[in-house]
C-alpha cells in the first residue's frame, strides 16, 4: 500500500487498472491523470484513493469507483463544448473529470454539506466551468436546459420524464435505474423523432433521493 502515498505512482497504477477493464478512451485516462482522486477523499482514506473501490466520504454516500466513472465517461462520448447536467456531486470527483471536456458543467447535489464541501474543492482547484447547486436533482436544472449530457450518479425506481425532458436534440444521458440494491445503465439518445433506450452493466449506486426520485 506505501505506494499508494505518492500520487503520481498510485495514479499510473490505476490507469492500468483502468485498461485492463476495457477503458481505451486515452482523453479519459488523461483526465484521470489530471484529477488528484486523493484530494476528493476523507485524510483517513488518502493511502486508498487510488484503489479502483468506492470509498466514503460522509453522509451516507460514496466517491464512485473509479471503474464506474471512467466507464460512464467514456460511454457518455463527450466533445470539448457540451453543456452538462449532473445529478450527484458527491465530493465533486466525476464533476472534475466531466470538466475536463466540457464548455460548462452544471451540477446538483442534494445534500448540502456535502455540496458546499464540493463546491470549495473545484473553486480551489481551479475548475472555473463548473456551476454547483444544492437541490433536488430529480427535478433537473431548467433554467439551463436543454443539456448535451446529462449522467445521475444515484440510482432511481425510474427514469425521470423531467431529465428526458431536458436533454438536448443530439443529446446522451446515462443513468442507472432498479432497486436500491442493485440497477442496470440506462442510456438514452435523443434525436428528432425521440428518445432511444439501451440497457447495458450493473452497477451499485446510493439511491437517487427526490420528488421524481425514491
Amino acid at each position: 500500500m506505501a505506494e499508494y502515498l505518492n500520487p503520481t505512482v498510485g495514479c499510473e497504477k490505476l490507469i492500468k487498472i483502468l485498461r485492463e477493464k476495457g477503458i481505451t478512451d486515452e482523453r479519459v485516462l488523461d483526465a484521470f491523470r489530471k484529477v488528484p482522486r486523493h484530494l476528493f477523499v476523507d485524510g483517513a482514506m488518502y493511502a486508498q484513493a487510488y484503489d479502483d473501490n468506492a470509498l466514503p466520504i460522509g453522509n451516507g454516500q460514496t466517491i464512485s469507483q473509479p471503474i464506474v466513472v471512467a466507464m460512464m465517461t467514456e460511454m457518455l462520448e463527450l466533445k470539448k463544448d457540451e453543456k452538462i447536467l449532473e445529478i450527484g456531486t458527491g465530493s465533486g470527483f466525476q464533476t472534475a473529470i466531466l470538466a475536463q471536456f466540457s464548455r460548462r458543467v452544471y451540477t446538483i447535489e442534494r445534500q448540502r454539506e456535502l455540496g458546499e464541501n464540493a463546491r470549495k474543492r473545484l473553486r480551489e482547484l481551479g475548475y472555473i466551468n463548473v456551476v454547483c447547486k444544492i437541490g433536488d436533482g430529480t427535478c433537473g436544472w431548467q433554467q439551463f436546459a436543454p443539456f448535451d449530457k446529462i449522467i445521475v450518479t444515484a440510482g432511481a425506481p425510474v427514469v425521470p420524464k423531467t431529465l428526458i425532458d431536458q436533454l438536448a436534440i443530439g443529446g446522451r444521458m446515462i443513468i442507472p435505474a432498479g432497486d436500491r440494491e442493485k440497477q442496470e445503465l440506462h442510456i438514452y439518445d435523443r434525436s428528432e423523432l425521440g428518445c432511444k433506450c439501451r440497457v447495458t452493466g450493473d452497477v451499485t449506486f446510493v439511491p437517487l433521493i427526490g420528488e421524481h426520485g425514491w
